[in-house]
């Protein structure tokens, strides 16, 4: 109840307290890319259930001559990279955890089409509410392989506290300052899930 709590308080304050650079910000991505302002995609929360996340766009549309996408590189604007570098992108977020579909601190949200890849343990991170920021997001964000990533999400599930959060935000607020492991090597963000080595290693070992 005093995670709950605290993340309304904050979620609200920084809602009606933001709203002018919340407006600016609307307005650069109107501007930039055009509409729609707020990227939307259904992503599996609290016990796998699915809702919608809400973030700030980052993209333009942009298409090959076959109608397909261009890769994230390509498509992702200079203002696109200072939102994520500076994680502006989240704020829209506020609204999920104010609606209970997420908290201020937890596992992040991922695709849907990644549950059916991950190990029973890593499933554990669906134990609690997925959040803005995270443990893995201040031990090294994108950076991170996804082993380690999915680690420290269940570190974060067995260790939970309120003040534990607090710590994590305070963290967060350093590495953004930073700017701290915003991409991995070689890719805009994180490279696709394709399941983790753990898997691999139990699906290639001897049965009896």
């Amino acid at each position: 109840m005093a995670k709950r709590l605290f993340d309304i308080l904050v979620s609200l304050s920084v809602l009606l307290f933001g709203a002018p650079v919340l407006l600016l910000l609307c307005l650069a991505v109107r501007i930039n890319m055009g509409s729609p302002i707020f990227f939307r995609q259904e992503r599996p929360g609290l016990n796998g259930e699915i809702f919608e996340i809400i973030k700030f766009r980052t993209m333009r549309d942009a298409y090959d001559q076959d109608s397909k996408p261009l890769p994230d590189a390509e498509r992702l604007t200079k203002l696109g990279r200072l939102l994520r570098a500076t994680s502006l992108d989240e704020l829209p977020e506020l609204l999920n955890v104010l609606k209970g579909e997420m908290s201020l601190v937890g596992p992040r949200p991922l695709l849907v089409r990644y549950l059916p890849l991950y190990t029973p343990e890593q499933v554990r991170r669906h134990d609690v509410r997925p959040g803005i920021t995270g443990l893995a997001q201040v031990r090294g964000r994108n950076a991170l392989d996804w082993d380690s990533k999915f680690a420290y999400d269940i570190e974060y599930v067995d260790n939970q506290s309120l003040w534990f959060d607090l710590r994590i935000l305070f963290e967060t607020v350093r590495a953004v300052v930073k700017r701290e492991g915003i991409s991995h090597e070689g890719v805009v963000t994180m490279p696709r899930f394709e399941g983790s080595t753990a898997a691999a290693d139990q699906k290639d070992q001897p049965r009896d």
